[in-house]
């Protein structure tokens, strides 16, 4: 089950970096505040009926009111921050500054969940670190907004995953959806009519398969984590690095840095280093790296990975 688990997760992260080559197209004319709130949008109904059909008992009231306000406003700017950084960056360097949130989380993990993390895994975050340097090489290249964002959109992914994590037992599936999801509307919405422009009709069918590849890519990663190990699915999101560079070459005609690359490589290393050690290291008590499995940089992913691992869970064994 495993090798089929794989073989999902690099589905999914096909369908996720073809996501992000349309999100990086309509970005040269649609601002990301607009991109969100419209993509975010055309998937409303599916949470709504989600919504609608949860029988838990309970409230509308977290437990948690105060963590829930914190990662409400962070998945908020999410996925704007990373559309933008999609639309300023070559594709390989903005998931070489994205591919840092596995070393984020871990060092959050440690004031927010109380994770005792060890020497091998503090050693590989800075290992992260001096690749996250070697590919953004401070002095040799200016440092722009798509920089920026994208190493903003990371600690906001790390962030939202690690209160997630804290939160996630006390609160009802429902309110840890509906909060997020009203949040990024109230928010896009406020600033929609400082960036609108009106929407052609191949604009919005470039929105609509915005929409329509974050659930199916998403649904393919929450499929992949339910029959596989997490050990196994979760360093399967690397493999957008070659998507990436694929579509550079061949679309936007970019050339792929060397040195961005070798940034990558070290980055990603780091990152499967504390997936496995997680894994097989015995000494994590949250393994917050593999308990996250969404890219957190979907508009609306998290929400639908949420609803889909409750439907998952709903299911009889057979």
């Amino acid at each position: 089950m495993n090798i089929k688990a794989a073989l999902l997760a690099l589905l999914a992260y096909a369908i996720f970096s073809t996501h992000d080559v349309v999100v990086k197209i309509l970005g040269a004319d649609v601002s990301p505040v607009q991109l969100v709130f419209f993509s975010s949008l055309l998937s409303f109904p599916l949470l709504v009926l989600m919504l609608v059909k949860d029988a838990t008992p309970g409230h509308l009231r977290p437990v948690h009111p105060w963590w829930m306000a914190a990662r409400s406003a962070t998945m908020a700017v999410i996925p704007a921050s990373a559309f933008y950084a999609f639309s300023e960056l070559p594709l390989a360097e903005t998931y070489a500054l994205l591919f840092a949130t596995p070393l984020l989380i871990t060092l959050l993990s440690i004031p927010i969940l109380g994770e005792r993390v060890g020497l091998p895994r503090l050693a590989a975050v800075v290992v992260g670190f001096i690749g996250v340097m070697v590919v953004l090489r401070p002095g040799a290249t200016s440092f722009g907004l798509g920089h920026a964002a994208a190493l903003f959109a990371s600690f906001c992914a790390a962030f939202q995953s690690v209160v997630l994590r804290k939160i996630s037992a006390d609160e009802r599936r429902v309110v840890l959806m509906i909060y997020p999801m009203l949040m990024t509307f109230a928010v896009m919405g406020l600033a929609l009519p400082l960036v609108y422009v009106p929407l052609e009709g191949v604009t919005f069918g470039g929105i609509a398969i915005v929409a329509l590849f974050g659930f199916c890519a998403t649904l393919l990663t929450v499929s992949a984590y339910t029959i596989g190990e997490a050990a196994i699915v979760a360093p399967m999101q690397y493999s957008q690095i070659i998507w990436a560079t694929i579509f550079s070459v061949v679309l936007f005609n970019e050339k792929v840095d060397l040195m961005t690359l070798v940034g990558a490589a070290i980055i990603i290393a780091s990152g499967i280093f504390i997936v496995l050690r997680e894994a097989f290291g015995g000494r994590s008590d949250n393994t917050p790296v593999l308990r996250t499995r969404t890219r957190g940089y979907t508009a609306g992913g998290t929400n639908v990975s949420l609803m889909l691992k409750r439907r998952s869970e709903e299911k009889p064994a057979e």
